[in-house]
């Protein structure tokens, strides 16, 4: 198996042989695209900007902990709409579908593949700014918006792509989420329904109900996201040095 090959463990967070700290500036990805990743936040320094993760690799225990924290109330749920959810008055059904409108099933994350970075400008924080990891933050007048216009210009030379550029009826348009191509495109394409389905067990909350809906959950979570540029996944992991 190749360094950019995961094996089933390593695309549901399961295992995390595939991954490694970086320390400074501190986040855990694929060693692959966290090289990329390195040589671009040099280049934005050049550009006054301190290209800083916010999240990058997310184990299956990691995930599950957000997962049944809100199955079990402790954690806000939201609508679609950003309008604050009942936890009481949801079946298991309609809470299941809350949960999954702004967070992943435990092993149906992109983030257990050490390809992904949650990213915003800490040089642009105002004093006591609080991040919210929000649309608007990255969008005209928004405070990370010269981050935006930097990385729409510069992101793809490293290799990275946003899998979520837009809302496809998945995950919500997330402009801070890049994700590294050379590693990601091969994971997606390995992932299955069958593969999530053998990394669910009893600790995840729900589990009856997500199992009879995980095709769809599949669907939407995995599939609906933006194709990477071809020319992406051609790039020679070197070539960051």
């Amino acid at each position: 198996m190749s360094e950019l090959q995961l094996s089933a463990n390593q695309l549901t967070g399961r295992a995390s042989t595939h991954v490694q700290r970086f320390d400074p500036p501190g986040f855990t990805a694929h060693p692959v695209a966290a090289t990329a990743f390195l040589a671009m936040r040099a280049e934005a320094a050049k550009s006054g900007i301190d290209l800083t993760v916010a999240s990058a690799f997310r184990d299956f225990d990691g995930q599950i902990a957000i997962w049944n924290r809100k199955f079990r109330g402790e954690r806000v749920l939201y609508a679609a709409d950003g309008s604050v959810l009942d936890h009481a008055s949801l079946d298991e059904p309609a809470l299941v579908a809350a949960i999954l409108e702004w967070s992943a099933l435990p092993g149906a994350s992109r983030h257990h593949w050490g390809s992904e970075f949650d990213v915003y400008d800490r040089a642009a924080l105002p004093p006591d700014y609080k991040l919210r990891l929000m649309p608007d933050e990255y969008e005209p007048g928004g405070v990370f918006a010269t981050l935006t216009q930097w990385l729409d210009a510069n992101m793809s030379r490293y290799g990275f792509f946003r899998p979520y550029d837009a809302e496809r009826g998945g995950i919500h348009a997330e402009p801070w989420h890049l994700s590294f191509a050379p590693v990601s495109v091969p994971a997606l394409s390995a992932m299955s329904v069958a593969v999530l389905d053998a990394a669910l067990d009893d600790s995840v909350l729900g589990l009856a109900t997500v199992r009879a809906a995980l095709p769809a959950i599949y669907t939407r979570q995995v599939c609906l996201v933006a194709d990477a540029p071809a020319q992406l996944t051609q790039i020679a992991p070197t070539g960051f040095a």
